[in-house]
């Protein structure tokens, strides 16, 4: 190890030294007051990052015992107390925590996992889907991955956060606000739900926090779109506007343009998203951004769309969204599974990336790889996906800084050198980002080289480099090399 490493394993000693001491007062009954845990900027160990990062961990690990709490590793359940407010069957909603004494950073997370828009549909998913629509079955404990695990090799930025994981069980993208009753065979309580967790948290050290980032993924990464400003609006009016709000919406951005090819909308997945949200904004009652409301003259079924909702909102919001969306290619019916896709299919798929494009341009902070997923902030690999040379969380970690002396402005910073916060890939197909997760062929789950995956669909090189002006042989090596 070189002296800055030495000096930065020194700065980690002291500060978890501190919180030992301040655990031990507490213990003793006394008041203390305390100091803010802050993440370290890790660049000059970039090249030592694992070994340094085991050091870290297991310096940490023998220091709690010390004190009056070991690290744990596991989230556990609690369920509400305003029993009042309760998830699609009327079981009793809840949230699973993991505090971290001596940490004044907060990670609120919402669940993801589609809606449902009529009786019809939320009785099929009540049949097929139950676990987000009740309860009864929820695990005593949950261990977070990606952003929301305490293990600081995975999560070197936000490991030692209080971690909140909301499950989803009120099928309404986080927006309802009616309770179950004879009339209403199901509750749609999403904003609700939030509302309650963010109150318990208040009790449980949430009052001294200096930052709550309320993240999300698919579903949820909409519910932090309709949500930021009304947790912040809410924090304030419990007299805590200094704690500082933002959002980080995951693979939540999605586009309301015509579906490749139209269908009745009789499911949730073949829908179109512009008439399932329409019909879901009256049967959940939904509550939206008021500035959205106001600007889209009550229309509210337009919030639930980032590119809208996203300028009307007053709190920051950091953006994480496939340039390919296998959710939004879904609801467009575009099946990319058994036969290769046709040429007009791959027109539409190309023109989908070139239009999240378009929508993100003015984003001021987001990261947006050229592949063909859903959701990344939980995964375990999320640190391996880079844009133009940087890693999400190294993204997430400038936004930071960025943000440091703002309060809950949606005003930034410019970018620091070497810390960009507008990362968008710019090729043209998915996958051609060489950082994407691995594709592994449905029946023989073996690995796929970028090329192997688009033959396997169909993909002409031929013809796509008589259509970019380029020898096929040119166009197989830019896909090899992702650029």
């Amino acid at each position: 190890f070189n002296l800055n490493v030495k000096v930065l394993m020194i700065r980690v000693l002291l500060v978890l030294l501190v919180l030992g001491s301040v655990e031990g007062r507490r213990a003793r009954g006394q008041r203390t007051q305390t100091p803010e845990s802050f993440p370290l900027d890790f660049t000059a160990v970039e090249g030592n990052m694992e070994s340094f990062m085991t050091q870290v961990k297991n310096l940490a690990q023998s220091l709690y015992p010390c004190s009056t709490q070991k690290l744990d590793q596991e989230m556990k359940l609690q369920f509400l107390r305003n029993s009042s407010v309760t998830c699609n069957d009327g079981s009793p909603a809840g949230y699973y925590i993991k505090e971290s004494r001596g940490s004044r950073r907060w990670l609120m997370f919402l669940e993801g996992g589609w809606y449902c828009f009529s009786k019809h549909t939320c009785d099929s998913r009540y049949e097929t889907m139950r676990r987000l629509m009740s309860s009864s079955k929820w695990p005593p404990t949950r261990t977070g991955t990606g952003i929301l695990s305490s293990q600081p090799e995975e999560n070197p930025h936000w490991w030692n956060a209080n971690t909140v994981f909301v499950p989803y069980c009120s099928s309404d993208v986080w927006s309802g606000s009616t309770a179950k009753t004879d009339q209403n065979d199901y509750a749609f309580m999403g904003s609700q739900i939030i509302q309650e967790v963010i109150k318990e948290l208040v009790t449980k050290g949430l009052d001294g926090a200096k930052v709550l980032l309320l993240a999300g993924s698919s579903a949820g990464g909409t519910g932090v779109l309709l949500n930021v400003d009304r947790v912040s609006e809410l924090l304030e009016d419990l007299g805590l506007g200094s704690v500082q709000v933002r959002g980080l919406a995951d693979s939540g951005w999605f586009l309301d343009h015509k579906q490749y090819r139209l269908t009745d909308c009789i499911d949730t997945i073949s829908c179109a998203p512009t008439e399932a949200i329409k019909r879901g904004v009256r049967y959940w009652n939904s509550v939206v951004p008021e500035r959205c409301s106001h600007v889209y003259n009550g229309e509210d079924w337009n919030c639930f769309f980032g590119y809208k909702v996203q300028p009307t909102l007053k709190r920051p919001v950091f953006v994480v969204q496939w340039l390919f969306d296998e959710a939004q290619l879904m609801v467009d019916n575009v099946h990319l599974t058994g036969q290769p896709v046709q040429e007009g299919q791959w027109r539409y798929i190309q023109n989908l990336g070139s239009e999240l494009r378009n929508t993100l341009k003015n984003v001021p902070a987001m990261f947006a790889p050229a592949c063909l997923s859903h959701e990344i902030i939980t995964r375990s690999y999320w640190m391996d996906i880079h844009v133009k040379g940087t890693s999400l969380p190294r993204a997430l970690q400038c936004w930071d800084r960025s943000l440091r002396h703002h309060g809950n402005s949606s005003s930034i910073q410019a970018p620091l050198r070497g810390c960009p916060l507008h990362l968008i890939d710019s090729c043209p197909w998915p996958h051609c980002n060489p950082t994407c997760p691995t594709i592994r062929e449905q029946l023989t789950g073996q690995e796929m080289s970028v090329i192997q995956f688009l033959t396997h669909l169909g993909f002409d090189v031929q013809r796509m480099a008589q259509q970019q002006g380029m020898e096929p042989h040119k166009l197989l090596g830019m896909l090899s090399n992702g650029t």
